[in-house]
């Protein structure tokens, strides 16, 4: 199990094993290089602790429990989790400011405690086999042992068909769960106790009076600036994953205030020229006179790493996003173990273009004659001419108009998503077809439990309970961790998450403009041609891709005799979608994208 995730730590292995308990570590080691080998444990050895992550406030709460009499044999922030946890108990997990999953063996107690941070930056899997409680970071470490089924769950797969994840806490497989975000369980003679230890709230946002920007642009940058500064804290250089975009360019602008020295920018250029963000890297890269190192990604390499992916995914995921991710992850180790990101501003300060178009279609429903919804709208596409540029005219209207009369939440995910349940019901066969009405559960669960009343404010909560972590966070997860990187995401503190989301809306999203006070809080720091580009998102040239070198591998995978051997799709409607994209009749790139990753996977990991 502990050389499934060599790659999450190569620099170290250790292993504590008991009749009852198995710990088992793999180590990146960043803070106490040296004398921080896990697993550890207290002063009586009756508790021990394996982890995955970095506490950033870990010096300070240090400090506290020595003056209460704790006495530490290294320097790292695992020890201090645990003695954390001596002090607190399950408590503990208030006075945690990280990225973190960990699991602590109480001797004691007969019990152990199994914790995973708010957001989910750090992944934990779990399942509970013949009274046995197995876990690990990666799911394909829980796939070791021997007593774990590989049946696929088919709402989970019908989910990944719509979503491009599987949504927590469903797994591809029946048997294994993924713990929630801001979830904590204990496992012991009472078997398996699950709490909630913390929740996102939307609902002061909506109670503060009308405030104008400036009311929250100074405590925004001084929020932003210190929380940059905590979690630069490591023993090991640092670095920035530099995109072009607002967030990745506020981050590094921080870093070459307050980090020691020259800041390292590693960004990922495209050869496709609608795809390409590098220039706007490279502006913001010489206007902080950052150390910036370049990677320009050619279809070919792309190609080439496509039938390898699942050596490092082990549920299917469509975000052919992780790519790029990956290659870039892997050019920036090369020089550093650590990297700031820029990821959560968008879920943040509501900087998808989804959330302009929620506004959007509202006037286009009330505005447009049904007749012309109904009857001329769909027409029109056909006459559309097919491009398969970036967010193309033709797939931007077409995504859009896929929206009309869907309640908000759902609407919201299938434009980010890739199936629709009319879709579904073409590509399911009939036996697999009921599980079509479970596609929206999750969605609608987690609206139950928000605070909030705006259904823009729902939606925000819904991508951070979602799109965030099992499409964005996992991506950058395995990606980074495959190339033994770790990524930080100052956006995703604690007491920003905090700050933010008492921010009003309509400081986020101004009309149809999305991160307007965070725009107008930074403006100072970076070239204005920053904030005044249209959002590109890290999108990939896969409707090329599919078109040219990877026309033999889908051709294969998608092949009549391997659809027909699963037995769970039509291959009458898969062929309709080749047929469809290769003559560029209609651009399918995120259908076929989501079955070809699926097959990839199930060829790995199933049919073997």
């Amino acid at each position: 199990m502990v050389d499934a995730i060599i790659h999450r730590g190569p620099d170290e292995e250790g292993l504590f094993c008991q009749p009852q308990i198995g710990l088992g570590s793999r180590r990146l080691s960043i803070i106490d290089v040296v004398g921080g080998q896990q697993p550890i444990t207290n002063e009586n050895r009756s508790m021990w602790i394996v982890f995955n992550g970095e506490i950033y406030n870990f010096a300070a709460l240090r400090r506290f429990l020595e003056n209460k009499g704790h006495h530490f044999q290294t320097h790292s922030d695992t020890e201090v989790i645990l003695h954390l946890y001596e002090e607190f108990g399950t408590d503990c997990l208030e006075y945690l400011d990280g990225i973190f999953a960990f699991a602590i063996w109480d001797s004691s107690q007969q019990t152990i405690f199994i914790a995973r941070d708010r957001l989910g930056i750090k992944p934990l899997y779990y399942a509970v086999i013949k009274q046995q409680l197995v876990f690990g970071s990666e799911l394909k470490v829980l796939l070791k042992h021997p007593e774990i089924s590989r049946e696929i769950d088919l709402v989970a797969l019908n989910e990944y068909l719509s979503f491009e994840y599987v949504p927590t806490p469903r797994t591809i497989f029946k048997d294994i769960r993924r713990l929630e975000p801001g979830h904590s369980l204990t496992y012991g003679e009472k078997g398996l106790v699950k709490q909630k230890y913390w929740d996102v709230t939307l609902a002061r946002s909506e109670l503060r009076p009308p405030m104008h920007w400036q009311d929250y642009s100074k405590q925004l940058y001084e929020q932003m600036r210190s929380i940059v500064q905590k979690e630069l804290v490591s023993d090991v250089p640092v670095g920035v994953l530099l995109s072009g975009g607002v967030d990745s360019s506020i981050i590094a602008a921080l870093m070459a205030e307050l980090y020691p020295g020259r800041v390292k920018s590693f960004s990922i250029g495209f050869q496709e020229s609608s795809f390409d963000e590098s220039p706007f890297a490279r502006m913001v890269a010489e206007h902080l006179n950052t150390e910036h190192h370049e990677l320009i990604l050619t279809s070919k390499m792309a190609a080439d790493l496509v039938p390898d992916i699942v050596d490092f995914l082990d549920e299917p995921f469509g975000d052919s996003s992780l790519i790029p991710t990956f290659l870039l992850s892997k050019f920036a180790s090369r020089q550093v173990k650590v990297v700031l990101g820029g990821d959560g501003g968008d879920e943040l300060f509501a900087g998808y273009p989804t959330l302009a178009a929620h506004r959007l279609i509202e006037y286009y429903e009330r505005i447009v004659p049904w007749t012309i919804r109904t009857n001329v709208a769909p027409l029109a596409l056909n006459w559309l001419p097919v491009s398969f540029n970036n967010i193309s005219f033709d797939f931007r209207l077409r995504r859009f108009l896929a929206g009309r009369g869907v309640p908000h939440l759902a609407r919201h995910h299938r434009w980010l998503g890739s199936f629709t349940d009319d879709e579904k019901d073409l590509l399911l066969q009939d036996w697999f077809k009921p599980v079509l009405q479970d596609t929206y559960t999750q969605v609608y669960k987690h609206m139950r439990e928000c605070d909030a009343a705006l259904p823009l404010n729902q939606i925000l909560y819904s991508d951070m309970k979602m799109y965030l972590e099992g499409d964005i966070l996992f991506k950058v997860d395995r990606a980074s961790m495959a190339a033994s990187l770790e990524v930080r995401v100052p956006f995703l503190n604690r007491d920003l998450v905090s700050f933010v989301t008492d921010i009003p809306f309509d400081l986020k999203l101004r009309r149809f403009s999305g991160k307007y006070l965070l725009k107008k809080s930074f403006r100072h720091l970076l070239p204005a041609e920053i904030f005044k580009r249209p959002k590109k998102g890290f999108n990939m040239p896969v409707a090329h891709w599919i078109s040219g070198e990877l026309r033999e591998l889908t051709l294969d995978l998608l092949s009549k005799s391997r659809i027909e051997n699963q037995g769970l799709f039509n291959y009458s409607y898969v062929k309709t979608l080749l047929d469809e994209h290769f003559m560029q009749q209609r651009d399918n790139r995120k259908l076929l994208w989501t079955l070809l990753v699926f097959q990839l996977w199930y060829a790995k990991y199933v049919s073997d």
